[in-house]
């Protein structure tokens, strides 16, 4: 499978999990929400597998790491807008979609880490920019109307390592799929210990499921396929608000 195979199919994947946490039950079947949401949890780790491999050969790491800056402010201030002008007692949007946020900071300490690889000075240098990002983030925090915006809005703004959407876990993931990127037996082996270590929060996390992708990722043939890189940009702020318009203002 191409990168733009397994981004299709995460985009696919995503979308089926959305439905499943927007149409919850009584709208949709319990067991049929339970399966939408299960094969859902694979998206997320698709996406980053993606993102090594576009990380890897991008021609311009400043750019990359700009759009999903640009993505995650948008989707920040986008879904503040949201909240605030289609209110909804049942299920909110507010908070619940920035996934650019985690995937901008695997890029940020993927870079760290390379830096540091050939010039140790550098490194350091780059790492101390994103531990002082994180303390930032506290300081304007608890500023003036900064105190009024959730985390997910303000992790929009000023990455945090903590507080976005997959949490830190992930982000650790994330970097394991970039340096294993060319070592599919290990790779294997990190995603499965880390799908164990999901399994074992118990009741606070189904993550664990994402295991079912992992064939899906070893399919992976080196080659990028269509481009569209756009395609991701777009479709997941648009999808989620068509989900949470229609289960919010439609459905109910």
């Amino acid at each position: 499978m191409s990168t733009f195979s397994l981004k299709v199919t995460a985009l696919v994947l995503m979308l089926l999990d959305h439905i499943g946490s927007y149409f919850a039950p009584p709208m949709l079947p319990i067991g049929l929400c339970f399966v939408l949401r299960s094969l859902g949890r694979g998206a997320y780790p698709l996406f980053l597998f993606c993102l090594a491999q576009g990380y890897a050969h991008t021609r311009s790491r400043k750019k990359y790491l700009l759009r999903l800056y640009c993505a995650g402010l948008f989707m920040a201030f986008f879904s503040l807008w949201v909240e605030r002008t289609f209110p909804a007692e049942e299920f909110g949007y507010y908070g619940n979609h920035n996934i650019f946020v985690p995937m901008l900071l695997v890029g940020l300490i993927v870079s760290a880490i390379e830096a540091g690889q050939r010039d140790r000075r550098k490194g350091l240098w780059m790492a101390a920019g994103i531990f002082a990002l994180q303390f930032f983030y506290l300081v304007v925090s608890h500023m003036g109307p900064f105190r009024h915006l959730y985390g997910d809005t303000m992790t929009g703004l000023i990455p945090n390592l903590a507080i976005n959407e997959y949490g830190f876990d992930f982000i650790i993931l994330g970097v394991a799929m970039y340096f294993l990127r060319d070592k599919p037996g290990a790779l294997a082996a990190a995603y499965i210990v880390f799908c164990a270590y999901q399994f074992s929060l118990g009741e606070y996390s189904d993550q664990f499921l994402m295991i079912w992708v992992l064939p899906l990722m070893l399919r992976y043939n080196g080659e990028k396929g269509r481009g569209m890189k756009w395609l991701f940009y777009v479709f997941y702020p648009l999808h989620t608000f068509v989900l949470f318009y229609l289960a919010n203002f439609i459905v109910l």
